[in-house]
Order: C-alpha cells, then structure tokens, then sequence
C-alpha cells in the first residue's frame, strides 16, 4: 500500500504494475445530501426513508456514484495523485451501501503504456469484507520533464 506522493503526485516513469493506494470514506447523511444537490438526483430511494423502506432495499441507499466518488479521490489525491487525468471508467455495482457504512476505495496499477502516458486501474469499493462495486479506470500521466535543450 502506498501513500501519496511527497509533491502530490506520482509520474509515469515512477508508477509500477502491483502498486495499491486506498481511502476510507464514512458514508454520511450529509454527503448524500451533498451529493444530491451536486448532482441533481433526487432520487426518494437515497433521499426518503418512508418510500425506500417499500423498496427492494427495504431502505435508503448511497448513490452509487457517490461510492464511485471515492475512488476519484484516491485517482486525483494518491494515485496516480495530481496531474492524473481521467480518460474512461467503469463500473459495476454488486450491493448497495448505507448511510454510516465505511467505504474502502481500493485502486490498483494494472498497466502502464509508456508510449501513451495511459494507465490502466483497477478499482474496487469495499464495505467490510464485501465488495460494492469495481471496474476499469484509464488516466493520463504526466511524464518526467525533459530538459530544454
């Protein structure tokens, strides 16, 4: 596991197949709320009990891309970390998530094409032992500077 980069964000030429970074993220009323509002959805299976409750999820549940979100932030804060540029994602999703649940974004290095600057993530969610969701990420990295000549 790996932690941020000391100037904010790791290289291409620094990055290595295998290397893992995550973050944990307290699903909170508050961010559902937030999140409502950033993304206009207002959906009564996130945002009222009373309907959700008559639901298949016998109650609220996240919006999965605010669970999505998280794996973002460790893209754009750890790894790759600043500079990192988001070309393609996706996702599936396996089970719902809960206000108070814990999530853990898990993004791991699975391939690096020098030629393009273009990485290839795997990202995963985790409540507990139990997977969320997961998919595929690709990001563009800043390469070394070379020196002017």
């Amino acid at each position: 596991m790996i932690g941020p980069h000391p100037t904010g964000g790791y290289i291409l030429e620094e990055l290595s197949v295998g290397m893992t970074a995550e973050k944990q993220v307290v699903v909170t009323e508050a961010r559902i709320a937030l999140f409502a509002e950033a993304s206009d959805d207002f959906n009564p299976v996130h945002m009222d009990e009373a309907y959700a409750a008559k639901t298949a999820y016998r109650g609220r549940i996240a919006h999965g891309l605010l669970s999505a979100s998280f794996g973002s932030a460790v893209v754009g804060t750890i790894l790759p970390g600043a500079g990192a540029i988001y070309l393609s994602q996706t996702l599936a999703f396996h089970k719902p998530v809960r206000i108070d649940d814990v999530v853990t974004a898990r993004v791991t290095v699975a391939a690096i094409d020098p030629e393009s600057a273009r990485v290839t993530l795997s990202c995963q969610g985790f409540v507990g032992e139990d997977l969320i969701m997961d998919g595929e990420a690709i990001v563009r990295v800043p390469r070394r500077r070379r020196p002017k000549a």
